[in-house]
């Protein structure tokens, strides 16, 4: 058996249970792990309250790290004892131990903790495909990453510094500037401070950027195509502040022939050995020291639904943990 968090119902997160599950063997290209860490992320708030619907009940999490307790037939790249870790669909993470497949789930290399290889692989792969599957980014380019002091946004900061882009973040305080500042941005502009737009333009003498990272969703979206450079490409990852709203096509033309996009990791990591590749990169760039993982909340297990909230009134900063 094992503790596993579920919800039967969308909503706030007074709908998470805590319940004992039994986990059972791997079967064909599966494989059992006990978790010491899970991560927390946003996609997991989305889960929860229904903007990205589930069959119901289910359990929730997308990334932890653990020890592989037994694999099943056809696996190869992982054995019993292995450290591991992960970002995978479906949800259930959130669980002292499951039974999942394996094609997703990552050999952890020695130098890395659990903690960190549950609060790096979500946001770790993602940063990843930001900078390198979505569009052309080179030494030199100028970016637009919003929410710069949160979990992806503190690795994206470092990932930009260490391939020579500028990084112009967005936080909301001054403290989560700093921070931002601290991890590799070269700007940092606090937008509660006045007109965000206009700050970037002046930090790029008018041009605007060349690509723009936006997890925020509704509240920066517009402002986001505003601070774009003609041809500019737009990459909506998230929707931290509720969905885009429905826009005209036509825009992206009027504000000069933008491209836009709305990646998803699990598109990026849905073939094993791409999945790997990108794994293998992400803990180059950590065990090299290029990136650093900062862990600034953790939890127990149990105390999920308080930790959804931090994370929802937007005052956690790096990653975040759970402790089976």
């Amino acid at each position: 058996m094992a503790k596993t968090v579920v919800i039967d119902e969308h909503g706030g997160p007074e709908v998470f249970k805590l319940v004992d599950r039994e986990v059972g063997a791997p079967g064909p290209g599966e494989v059992r792990i006990r978790h010491e860490a899970c991560g927390l992320n946003f996609i997991d708030v989305y889960q929860r309250t229904g903007l990205y619907p589930m069959e119901l009940p289910h359990a929730l999490g997308m990334e932890a790290a653990g020890v592989i307790e037994a694999v099943g037939e056809g696996v190869t790249h992982l054995k019993a004892g292995d450290r591991a870790a992960y970002a995978a669909a479906p949800p259930g993470a959130y669980a002292e131990a499951r039974v999942m497949g394996a094609a997703q789930v990552c050999p952890l290399p020695d130098g890395i903790s659990f903690e960190e290889g549950a609060a790096m692989m979500l946001k770790g792969l993602t940063t990843h495909y930001l900078f390198r599957r979505t569009t052309p980014i080179s030494k030199g380019d100028t970016v637009l990453f919003h929410a710069a002091a949160g979990g992806v946004g503190l690795i994206a900061c470092q990932w930009a510094r260490s391939e020579g882009i500028t990084l112009i973040g967005t936080a909301g305080t001054d403290e989560k500037c700093a921070l931002a500042l601290e991890h590799g941005a070269a700007h940092c502009i606090n937008y509660r401070s006045g007109d965000w737009v206009a700050q970037v333009r002046d930090l790029t003498d008018g041009a605007g950027v060349d690509v723009v990272m936006d997890a925020v969703g509704a509240d920066t979206f517009e402002g986001s195509l505003d601070s774009l450079k003609p041809l500019g490409m737009m990459i909506s990852f998230g929707n931290a502040s509720g969905p885009v709203p429905p826009f005209s096509v036509g825009i992206l033309g009027q504000k000069g022939s933008l491209k836009i996009t709305r990646p998803t990791l699990f598109t990026h990591i849905a073939d094993h050995d791409t999945c790997q590749r990108m794994a293998a990169d992400l803990f180059g760039k950590v065990t090299s020291g290029d990136v650093t993982l900062r862990i600034d909340q953790r939890f127990p297990l149990e105390d999920v639904a308080e930790a959804h909230r931090v994370l929802e009134a937007r005052k956690t900063t790096g990653s975040t943990v759970l402790i089976p």
